[in-house]
C-alpha cells in the first residue's frame, strides 16, 4: 500500500490528488528545510522577496560585496528551478516514468551534501558557509519549480507569501455578506473552498516542517539531512525503477532481434 501511494506521487500520470498530496509531502519538506538551513547558516534561503530586498539596500548602503552575494543567491535559486524544468522536459521527451522523480533525486543527493559541507562549517567557515547558503537555495529552486510544474502554477511549496494572499482572499470572500442576490447572480460573492483547503494545508505543512527541521537540526545537527533525502529517496524510488526495468526490457527485446 505504502508503495502505491509512493509511486502515485511522482508518476507521470497525474490526478489534482496526487498532485496535492505531493506539495503536501514537499511543503514539509521545505518547512524543515529552511527552518532548519536557518539554524545552520543563519540566513532563510526559499525567500526571494527579501534577498532581492537586501541586494537593492545594500547597494544604496555602498556595500556592494554584500548586494552581489545576494544576486548570486538568487541566481542559485533561478539555476535550480532551471534545472528541474530541464530534467522534467528531458525525460518528458523520452516518455520517461521518472520525469518528476529525477529533479527528487536530485535534491536528495544534493541534501546528503550540504549535511557533509555542515559537518565541516567549523574547520573551514569562511569557504563552506557560503558554499552551505548558495546550495540550498539551489534546492529550494529546484523543489518550488517541481510543484509549479506538475501542478501548472497551483501549487507552491516554498512561496508562502503567495499561499497567504491567496488564503486571505478567499477568507475574505468566505465573510463576505451578500445582502441581496442568489449564488447563480453574476456578482454574488462566494469563496472557493478548494482553494481554501489547499492554501490552508500548505500553509500548515511548511508550518509544521518547520517545526520538526528546526528541532532536528538543534537535536541532531547537520545529520538531519539525511532523513529527509530517504523521504525524497524513497519518493523517487518507484518511478526510478519503473524506468530502469522498461530501459532493461528494452535493451533484452533488441538483443533477441
Amino acid at each position: 500500500m505504502m508503495h502505491d501511494f509512493l509511486r502515485k506521487l511522482t508518476s507521470k500520470h497525474r490526478t489534482q490528488r496526487t498532485n496535492r498530496q505531493l506539495g503536501g509531502v514537499l511543503a514539509f519538506v521545505a518547512g524543515a528545510i529552511n527552518a532548519g538551513g536557518f539554524l545552520a547558516v543563519h540566513q532563510y534561503t526559499s525567500h526571494m522577496t527579501g534577498v532581492v530586498s537586501s541586494v537593492a539596500d545594500e547597494f544604496v548602503l555602498g556595500n556592494v560585496g554584500m548586494a552581489l552575494a545576494g544576486l548570486v543567491s538568487l541566481a542559485f535559486f533561478v539555476s535550480g528551478a532551471a534545472t528541474t524544468a530541464i530534467l522534467i522536459n528531458w525525460a518528458r521527451r523520452r516518455n520517461m516514468h521518472g520525469k518528476y522523480a529525477l529533479a527528487l533525486l536530485l535534491e536528495a543527493v544534493l541534501l546528503l551534501i550540504f549535511g557533509l559541507v555542515g559537518a565541516n562549517l567549523n574547520t573551514l567557515a569562511n569557504l563552506l558557509v557560503p558554499l552551505a547558503v548558495l546550495l540550498l537555495c539551489f534546492i529550494m529552486g529546484l523543489q518550488n519549480a517541481i510543484v509549479t510544474k506538475i501542478s501548472e502554477a497551483e501549487i507552491r511549496t516554498t512561496h508562502m507569501t503567495g499561499i497567504v494572499t491567496d488564503l486571505g482572499i478567499e477568507l475574505g470572500r468566505l465573510f463576505y455578506w451578500n445582502r441581496h442576490g442568489k449564488p447563480s447572480d453574476l456578482h454574488f460573492v462566494k469563496a472557493n473552498r478548494d482553494k481554501l483547503f489547499i492554501h490552508g494545508m500548505i500553509l500548515f505543512l511548511f508550518f509544521f516542517g518547520g517545526i520538526a527541521g528546526a528541532w532536528a537540526f538543534k537535536s541532531i545537527g547537520f545529520s538531519a539531512t539525511i532523513p529527509i533525502a530517504v523521504l525524497l529517496i524513497l519518493m523517487a524510488a518507484p518511478s526510478i525503477s519503473a524506468d530502469f526495468r522498461w530501459n532493461r526490457e528494452n535493451i533484452y527485446e533488441e538483443n533477441r532481434k
